[in-house]
């Protein structure tokens, strides 16, 4: 798992759930309130990793949300573009990236800053692509009825 930052991706590792029997099974991990470290540290105190969470965290809240929401809209450009890049195409898991990206850039209309015009023309490629990969698809379907049938 990976968290972006302006600065970057940086890997985050998740906490690793307690045994079975441990003393706080069930609790949220990271302390008693979530976001706040939990001090695994023989001394209650922080561990890197919480630490390291923490800064990323600290990092993405002084983004501006359009940047990090723009960020998305790009990630789903790319699922769309790699589903169908497969041979054949997932044109199902292609359709709902795309619609999920159509979602973000035509529900915030005026609201994703300078990204926006970018995002507009990437969806309308990723859109065009999937149209002519899905009329060849269909093309290379038989229609039905249109098989050698005895009447």
């Amino acid at each position: 798992m990976s968290l972006w930052t302006p600065s970057g991706e940086h890997p985050v590792d998740r906490p690793h759930p307690a045994p079975a029997g441990d003393a706080g099974a069930g609790a949220p991990p990271g302390g008693d309130r979530p976001g706040s470290p939990g001090g695994d540290g023989a001394d209650g105190s922080p561990t890197p990793e919480e630490l390291q969470l923490e800064e990323l965290r600290r990092q993405l809240a002084e983004a501006p949300a359009d940047v990090v929401i723009a960020n998305h809209a790009y990630g789903l450009f790319e699922l769309a573009a790699v589903y169908l890049s497969q041979s054949p195409p997932l044109l199902p898991q292609a359709q709902l990236a795309i619609d999920a990206m159509a979602a973000i850039v035509e529900g915030l209309k005026e609201r994703l800053g300078e990204a926006e015009p970018s995002l507009r023309q990437a969806l309308a490629q990723v859109r065009v692509a999937y149209v002519e990969l899905n009329s060849a698809e269909e093309a290379r379907e038989p229609a039905p009825g249109n098989g050698a049938s005895p009447d």
